[in-house]
């Protein structure tokens, strides 16, 4: 008799324990070389990309999915978990306060740099794939709304830890974390709008599900939070709650509102990220520190198996097809998505040069645009090359931003700040 798990998807078997046993060699390597790769260039998602690569049906065999773009697939599902685990991390980590103090510049961000970040993303797919591949404008539209997000996870290995707050002024770090946390949920409307002018939805239909995915992730997100900073303090009260119980609840917290907005059918990462706020609003310092802890813990563990499997079905095929112009599409985005704009804007967001260099280089894209273009695939029939050149973007910004992390942070503390 055969003893082993198995996931079935269309096209593919995942053994579970084969990703299972893979994520735990990884993440021992990871706590043993931990002070090390803080200062090597590389990142722990990379790591987990190659190691993906190795065990995947391009080399060993031993894990095999379908290639993305290829139908629905089991990574959308990962990936939404890990997005709502980094979201209530993100909205945990800075006292509200600060939070608060921050508001203006980060929705300077959302409301300005994002749709262009979107649109110039666009412009660069259909410019270079527009020729070669045939990619229509909206379809480059709903590429470029997909990566335009700046991703919570990969963003937080630059901007937390020992050498970040170290290094990194605390208003860059916190503008990072906010607006990776903000745009991830806010990143809906835009792909909803995208998958309208694509032709699945009239634009009355889009108006109403931006509506209802904003304003229900909002109440929703709201109610839960406060609801579970009240329970936690009742049972600090009563000394029912333990500070290892409280800080670990905010990880069912987040994974509670997940399914929950599933259920309503409301915009569920913007729900939990709200939901994080709403929490952090009732919670008191030595809450937040504690809950670090899991923040840190996130940032170089928890990222590891949606990586691996991203390795694991990485659409080789598909991209030998493009050919060249899929690296003149990640150097193109890499470039203009965001760098130019965010130092347009330094001004009005008052920052130094360093500092707007900074923010505008990495602004990484990872979990977040794998989630809306897969997404994008099982919304947008015949969208196989969206989800394709897509998936090569993000493959682009973890290698090149894990390569230029430790390098870029050690070049940042060098300059002097003004």
């Amino acid at each position: 008799m055969r003893r082993g798990f198995a996931a079935v998807g269309s096209g593919g078997v995942m053994h579970v324990e084969v990703v299972v046993v893979v994520v735990a060699v990884l993440g021992l390597g990871v706590a043993a070389l931990s002070s090390s790769l803080d200062r090597l260039p590389v990142s722990e998602p990379l790591l987990a990309v190659v190691a993906g690569v190795l065990v995947g049906p391009q080399a060993l065999g031993w894990v095999v999915l379908p290639e993305l773009g290829a139908g629905p697939h089991e990574l959308r599902e990962v990936a939404v978990v890990l997005l709502a685990v980094s979201m209530m991390a993100i909205a945990l980590r800075y006292p509200i306060g600060d939070v608060r103090r921050r508001a203006g510049s980060v929705g300077l961000l959302l409301g300005v740099l994002m749709p262009v970040m979107a649109l110039a993303s666009a412009g660069v797919a259909w410019a270079v794939l527009g020729p070669t591949a045939g990619l229509g404008a909206a379809a480059a539209l709903l590429l470029g709304v997909a990566v335009c997000p700046t991703d919570p996870v990969l963003s937080s290995s630059v901007v937390t830890g020992g050498p970040a707050e170290r290094d990194i002024a605390e208003r860059t770090r916190q503008l990072l974390s906010l607006e990776s946390g903000a745009n991830d949920g806010l990143a809906l409307p835009l792909v909803v709008v995208a998958v309208a002018v694509a032709g699945p939805l009239t634009g009355g239909e889009a108006g109403l599900e931006v509506l209802r995915s904003v304003l229900g992730a909002l109440v929703l997100g709201v109610a839960a939070g406060w609801g579970a900073g009240r329970a936690v303090r009742l049972g600090e009260q009563h000394s029912d709650t333990s500070p290892a119980q409280a800080v670990l609840f905010t990880l069912v917290l987040a994974l509670g509102v997940l399914s929950a907005a599933h259920l309503l059918d409301v915009g569920a990462v913007l729900a939990v990220f709200v939901a994080g706020l709403a929490l952090n609003a009732t919670w008191t310092s030595d809450d937040r520190v504690r809950a670090l802890t899991i923040d840190e813990a996130l940032n170089k563990y928890a990222v590891l198996p949606v990586f691996v499997l991203l390795g694991v079905a990485l659409p080789w095929s598909a991209w030998a097809e493009i050919g060249w112009a899929l690296v003149l599409l990640v150097v193109g985005v890499l470039l203009l998505r965001r760098l130019p704009w965010l130092l347009a804007l330094s001004p009005a967001l008052r920052l130094a040069r360093r500092d707007a260099l900074f923010l505008g280089w990495f602004g990484p894209i990872g979990v977040s645009a794998i989630y809306y273009l897969l997404e994008v695939g099982e919304r947008v029939p015949g969208s196989d090359l969206v989800v394709t050149a897509g998936t090569a973007v993000v493959v682009g910004s973890t290698l090149v931003h894990g390569l230029t992390g430790s390098p870029g942070r050690a070049a940042y503390a060098r300059v002097e700040g003004g």
